[in-house]
């Protein structure tokens, strides 16, 4: 999660002081269905509005536009033969109102957002929705902040959680509340109106006492928590606030993407493609620009300068519009490719819609009747149109400080505070293989959370049967041998870790499913910390031959490391 974003956290803060005497008025969100009614109207000809909204992945679109609100005539854009006027338009119901209109025939917007309005859309077929790009995955500018008490997502369970209505963050809490074993019933809702800068917010919510939780936006984030650590109390943080989980860990939750209205798409096929191609040429030229920054100085300085004015409304807001940037990992070319066709990909369109649409219906805000469709493109042809695509990094993590961050949160006991989620399996009595068919419910469960949660460690933890040491123990035998037999069982519960990660490394492989190495973290805990539990210094002896097969297991914990910036490859 990049932090620089000065100039909107001290905008923010003031906005927060004149705020903190006015009253939150929480509201009950309807279906959109019900709350917009507008006539729907046809696609006008000529320039045609193109909405965008305040996101790192839109710099790309400003880039293909020619970096102004119309579109140049030497631009990627105008040389493809079309013809916008970029607005910024973060209302998704006011997009909604100029979509049906005919003022636009594109939606901007997550994919949430697009299956809230589902049911309206619906309405008429000129209207539906086809998804036809994704622009981005958030990557660190959504973020859950938490008060004290909260540990891991399950402690939820009971708490009360803030949210703006309408906005990017449902998927994202229907996502947790999933992981964690939990539901809507589980937890209570308070909506508000806004997103940031109002009193009506998610962050000005988080301090009222009946508030736990808030799904806020980076700048909020810093605010609430005394810039990203924990929250004093002083200069507007909430005392004990803390970052509990960010988009910059479940990386793979919140996708941003454009729709078409379906009576265009049918008429004008050859310029929605043309627009398509142009999207991902452009987020291709702009990954390929900010890598070579430094060479190309003068054209990045002009991208950033005037993004920071279409978005942020300030030239001078260039650092802000780069941390936004940060925060989006653009999907460029082989993300469409792979997000579409869904090979290989956990996190594919008809996975993402569908996951969406259940979490929307959960809200009630959304029969769950009409599944967002999406065009599928000849991605053949879309390359020799994009031309040079940029290579998806290898690797995400340093294996080596990875592994060091895991050992030294293990020798401080610190891996059960950093965790999200856990869970367990279990081998039996002298078992070395670990195969796909024994576990595959586990296996199932590890590839989608390695998808979902793509900017976490996973740690394979493996334990050991403390008898053999016990009974050594009891006869009195000596330190050296006890200790041997110690450094024996570290040793046996770190290869069957490893033997676990080997295998279900291969059984994605198998599934044609590629899994980062790099992700994976392996831990022998021996006899450490037996299931059984310690007694004084020694581990207890089990009572029954049920609790003696509990020590047997291995743990597989999904640990939260954004605050270990050496963990992470550089981009």
């Amino acid at each position: 999660m990049k932090t620089d974003y000065s100039r909107m956290l001290a905008g923010l803060l003031l906005c927060l002081t004149a705020m903190s005497a006015w009253s939150i008025e929480y509201i009950t969100p309807k279906p959109l269905a019900e709350t917009l009614k507008g006539s729907v109207g046809t696609v006008k000809n000529g320039t045609l509005e193109l909405p965008i909204i305040s996101w790192g992945a839109d710099i790309a679109t400003i880039h293909a536009n020619g970096n102004g609100i119309s579109t140049a005539p030497d631009s990627l854009f105008g040389q493809a033969g079309l013809d916008f006027k970029l607005v910024r338009e973060d209302v998704f119901a006011r997009q909604l109102e100029k979509y049906m209109s005919g003022t636009t025939p594109y939606l901007r917007g997550t994919m949430g957002m697009i299956n809230m309005a589902s049911d309206l859309l619906a309405g008429d077929p000129r209207t539906k929705p086809v998804v036809i790009a994704k622009l981005s995955d958030s990557a660190g500018g959504d973020v859950l902040v938490v008060k004290e008490g909260i540990r891991t997502v399950a402690d939820l369970r009971g708490k009360t959680v803030a949210l703006q209505a309408y906005g990017p963050h449902l998927d994202y809490l229907n996502r947790l509340l999933n992981d964690a074993n939990l539901t809507l019933a589980d937890i209570k809702v308070k909506w508000v109106r806004d997103l940031t800068a109002s009193a009506n917010s998610p962050a000005e919510a988080l301090r009222q006492k009946d508030v736990d939780a808030a799904f806020v936006i980076t700048p909020d984030a810093l605010a609430l928590t005394s810039n990203g650590t924990v929250g004093t109390g002083a200069e507007e943080s909430v005392r004990g606030a803390r970052v509990l989980v960010s988009t910059k860990t479940a990386n793979k939750v919140i996708v941003d993407v454009y729709a078409v209205r379906a009576d265009y798409l049918e008429q004008n096929r050859a310029k929605v493609e043309a627009f398509v191609s142009v999207l991902l040429k452009a987020q291709e030229q702009v990954a390929v620009l900010v890598t070579n920054s430094g060479s190309q100085k003068a054209e990045y300085q002009k991208l950033m300068k005037s993004s920071a004015k279409l978005l942020l409304d300030s030239e001078q807001a260039v650092a802000d519009a780069e941390g936004m940037y940060a925060d989006a990992a653009l999907a460029l070319f082989n993300g469409n490719k792979a997000f579409f066709a869904g090979a290989g990909e956990q996190r594919s369109f008809e996975v993402i819609a569908k996951e969406s649409l259940a979490g929307i219906k959960q809200f009630g805000l959304a029969s769950g009747r009409e599944l967002l469709r999406a065009q599928m493109w000849d991605y053949g042809r879309l390359q020799a149109q994009v031309g040079a695509v940029k290579e998806k990094q290898a690797s995400r993590f340093d294996q080596k400080a990875a592994t060091a961050t895991v050992n030294r949160m293990q020798q401080q006991g610190a891996l059960q505070s950093n965790e999200l989620y856990s869970f367990e399996v279990f081998f039996a009595p002298n078992q070395n293989a670990f195969t796909a068919e024994m576990y595959k419910d586990a296996f199932d469960r590890v590839i989608e959370l390695a998808g979902t949660y793509g900017g976490a460690l996973i740690t394979v933890e493996g334990h050991s049967d403390p008898m053999e040491y016990l009974r050594k123990r009891k006869a009195n035998e000596s330190a050296l041998v006890l200790g041997q037999i110690k450094q024996a069982a570290r040793n046996l519960s770190l290869s069957r870790s490893q033997a676990v990660r080997d295998a279900i490394l291969q059984y994605g492989k198998s599934k044609n499913i590629v899994l980062d190495a790099s992700q994976f973290v392996t831990v022998g805990h021996g006899i450490a910390m037996p299931k059984t539990g310690i007694c004084g210094d020694e581990p207890c002896a089990p009572k029954t031959e049920a609790e003696w097969r509990t020590n047997m297991r291995v743990v597989f914990r999904i640990v939260q490391v954004e605050a270990e910036a050496e963990v992470f490859k550089p981009l």
